[in-house]
């Protein structure tokens, strides 16, 4: 390997936003931001997910946010600010920092992701199966 995973994300952290679980938490629920569920769907609905937060799996993320793709999803023309979470945090990492190159801002992740919004004891809602 020229470059591991671990190198990946410590040079994506290098470059992007992080906010802490209580810090995203601070803006659960205002009109101007939109949580981005990385996760895939099995995830969600075995652990739930932020309140509201919109499922946009990390396969698909960038086709969803180019408004040319055939894929594009209105949620990512909104203007809003984007936080990104996915299990961990590295996942995540690797998105914010595509998306800041393909100039979509703002965008930030939570450190930690899901997993450490849990460990804060902040809210979580069920998804359905599907």
């Amino acid at each position: 390997m020229k470059i591991s995973h671990a190198d990946l994300v410590a040079q994506a952290m290098a470059e992007i936003e992080t906010w802490s679980p209580h810090d995203a938490q601070q803006h659960l629920g205002d009109s101007g931001v939109s949580f981005i569920d990385l996760r895939d769907r099995r995830e969600l609905e075995r652990e739930g997910r932020i309140p509201g937060a919109v499922h946009a799996p990390r396969g698909m993320l960038e086709f969803w946010v180019d408004p040319s793709s055939p894929y594009f999803r209105d949620v990512f023309g909104s203007g809003n600010r984007f936080v990104l979470y996915c299990q961990s945090g590295w996942r995540s990492a690797l998105a914010t920092h595509t998306l800041v190159h393909m100039g979509l801002e703002p965008v930030c992740h939570i450190g930690g992701g899901f997993r450490a919004w849990v460990d804060a004891g902040l809210p979580t809602e069920a998804v359905e199966r599907k």
